[in-house]
């Protein structure tokens, strides 16, 4: 069967993408930054997956606000990168896994969770900039990503969005679905956005590190504490955007330990401030064992 080995959480900063993009990775604003994912890339060829499981939040690209799926899963072949305004990222088209999509729609979906089936759709930086970071910068004309890539949007950008323990126990939904694919495959599922951030308003530029790093800690020893944070207290503490961390408790409610499996292991943990007023935080968790 297909099984979920790892869990990746990252930021997805779109300055991070227009610094890679423009070359300036090496320039002393951005090193730290890009030096937090060097561990992260050699240990992605070193466990390379057959397939990754992106959950990530559409900038009203795909999506309009005359139309915001809670949950939306891609299921075509390919998927360019979307033109946001200035043009598509030099990046290469991310090729879909269709059959596998397809199979964890039809599983949650029976698991009682309504998702929206989207066979066409372009990816913005809410994709491709942890792409980057994970797998480097590949050259768009002769170059793949390693993998596969199933899209999974979460509306976490106009209200009402979906709460915490909805998206953990989506998560858990989501291994169901993996685990029942009659494929042998090894699959990671990826959590982005965050950490705390606020793009407008009095309180533009609010980062609050001791909020994310004790968030950090709850997701790799106490995901049920994670997935029982308050929206209110994701806006106060963490910045309008601050929300976007209920995207990283799908991926951590499909680890093992939540089926009564063993912890999972941490593979690697960075947090750094500022990136474009943002902060960016980064978990690898491995899964260790099988499910009794």
């Amino acid at each position: 069967m297909a099984r979920i080995t790892a869990s990746v959480y990252t930021s997805h900063v779109p300055a991070i993408g227009a610094a890679l993009d423009q070359g300036k990775s090496q320039e002393p604003y951005w090193q730290p930054v890009f030096a937090g994912y060097d561990f992260s890339k050699q240990w992605m060829k070193e466990q390379r997956p057959d397939v990754i499981f992106l959950v990530y939040n559409d900038h009203a690209t795909a999506f309009s606000l005359e139309m915001i799926p809670t949950f939306a899963i891609g299921t075509a072949a390919q998927f360019a990168p979307a033109d946001e305004g200035y043009g598509a990222r030099p990046v290469p088209t991310v090729i879909g896994h269709p059959a596998l999509a397809s199979h964890i729609a039809q599983s949650v979906i029976q698991q009682d969770f309504d998702l929206t089936i989207v066979n066409k759709m372009d990816v913005d930086h809410g994709l491709t900039v942890p792409l980057s970071l994970m797998c480097g910068q590949p050259p768009a004309d002769d170059f793949r990503w390693p993998c596969p890539v199933i899209p999974f949007a979460v509306n976490v950008v106009q209200y009402p969005v979906p709460s915490g323990r909805r998206c953990f126990m989506l998560g858990q939904a989501i291994r169901k679905a993996v685990e029942s694919f009659d494929e042998d495959l090894n699959v990671h599922i990826w959590g982005t956005g965050g950490m705390s951030h606020q793009l407008q308003g009095p309180r533009a530029g609010l980062i609050n590190k001791e909020f994310d790093n004790a968030f950090l800690d709850q997701l790799i020893q106490n995901p049920e504490a994670a997935a029982s944070i308050a929206h209110i207290d994701y806006v106060r503490e963490a910045g309008s955007e601050g929300i976007e961390l209920v995207m990283w408790l799908i991926a951590r409610g499909a680890m093992a330990d939540i089926a009564g499996g063993p912890a999972p292991r941490l593979a690697h943990r960075f947090y750094h401030v500022p990136a474009s007023n943002t902060a960016v935080g980064h978990l690898i968790l491995e899964n260790q064992g099988t499910l009794p």
